[in-house]
């Protein structure tokens, strides 16, 4: 017997290898969202962020 719940299979490799991509995918494009609204922000406050009193 296997120890997966009845009704799920494992992956093969294909699966494997689509899910990861996929995975991949959304992590760059979640970085890139992150970076984007840093950029953003930065700009935002302007020139005067790299002049204030600490």
């Amino acid at each position: 017997m296997s120890d997966l719940p009845e009704g799920i299979r494992p992956l093969t490799p294909a699966e494997a290898r689509t899910r990861r991509k996929r995975s991949v995918a959304i992590a760059l494009t979640l970085g890139a969202l992150v970076l984007l609204f840093f950029v953003l922000t930065i700009a935002k406050l302007g020139p005067q962020i790299l002049q204030r009193p600490l």
